[in-house]
C-alpha cells in the first residue's frame, strides 16, 4: 500500500468573502473538517495539493492526512466541494473526519474488461450502470469494480449480483439490477409511403367555378 498524502493546512480564525478572496489570491482555498465526534475546524489548504488528490486514481474516495498547524492531523476524506462555474477549479471543500473501523456509503466506478460476442448482426455492448454505491471502510474502498465482459452474448446479463468485490465491502444496490448487457439494434423497417393525392381540379360545371358554395 502506497504512503498516505498528507497534507498541510492552516487554521482560520476570520471568515467572509473578503477572507477568502485573499486565500484564493495565494492559490489556498477555505475548508472545514468535521465529524468523528470531534469539533469542526475550519482551515486553508493549498489549492494544488487538494487538486491533486482529485486527479488521482482514487479521487475523491481517497483517504488523506490533513495537518492543520496548531490542531494536529487527522485522516480525512472529501465529503462535499464547491467549484466555481466559470473558472472549473475548486474554491472550497469540506472534510470528513474518519473513526477506525467506522463505514461509509462510498461511489465506485464500474469498469468493463475483455472483449464481449457481438458476432450478431447490429450486436452492442450496453452499461446500464457506470457506479454503485458500497459500504466499507474509506481506506478499504476500491477505486473500480471490474467486471469481466469476455464471452458475454445477448442470451444473458450481467446483474449486481455477479459482482465481486472484496472482504468488508458491502454492496447498497438491488441484486438484480442490470450492470451490462447485449443488445441488438435492427434497423427500423421503412414505412410504405402514401400515395399522393390527385390534386381535384375545378372544371366547368362544379360548383366552385359557378361561385356556388
Amino acid at each position: 500500500m502506497a504512503d498516505r498524502i498528507t497534507v498541510k493546512a492552516q487554521k482560520r480564525d476570520t471568515r467572509g468573502k473578503n477572507e477568502n478572496r485573499r486565500l484564493r489570491a495565494q492559490g489556498m482555498i477555505p475548508v472545514v473538517i468535521y465529524g468523528g465526534g470531534g469539533e469542526s475546524v475550519a482551515a486553508a489548504a493549498n489549492l494544488a495539493d487538494l487538486a491533486a488528490i482529485i486527479r488521482s486514481d482514487s479521487g475523491q474516495n481517497t483517504v488523506f492526512s490533513l495537518d492543520v498547524e496548531g490542531v494536529g492531523v487527522s485522516d480525512v476524506i472529501f465529503q462535499d466541494r464547491q467549484i466555481d462555474a466559470v473558472k472549473g477549479r475548486m474554491i472550497h471543500a469540506d472534510f470528513r473526519r474518519l473513526v477506525k473501523g467506522e463505514k461509509m456509503e462510498m461511489t465506485v466506478p464500474i469498469h468493463l474488461d475483455g472483449e464481449p460476442d457481438l458476432s450478431g448482426d447490429g450486436a452492442i455492448l450496453t452499461q446500464a450502470l457506470r457506479e454503485i454505491k458500497v459500504l466499507c471502510e474509506p481506506a478499504n474502498t476500491p477505486d473500480a469494480i471490474h467486471v469481466d465482459v469476455s464471452g458475454l452474448t445477448s442470451d444473458h446479463a450481467i446483474h449486481v449480483s455477479d459482482l465481486k468485490v472484496g472482504p468488508g465491502i458491502e454492496i447498497h444496490e438491488a441484486p438484480d439490477t442490470v450492470v451490462a448487457s447485449i443488445s441488438v439494434v435492427r434497423e427500423a423497417e421503412l414505412e410504405p409511403q402514401l400515395e399522393t393525392a390527385e390534386p381535384e381540379v375545378v372544371g366547368e360545371g362544379s360548383p366552385e367555378a359557378e361561385g356556388g358554395e
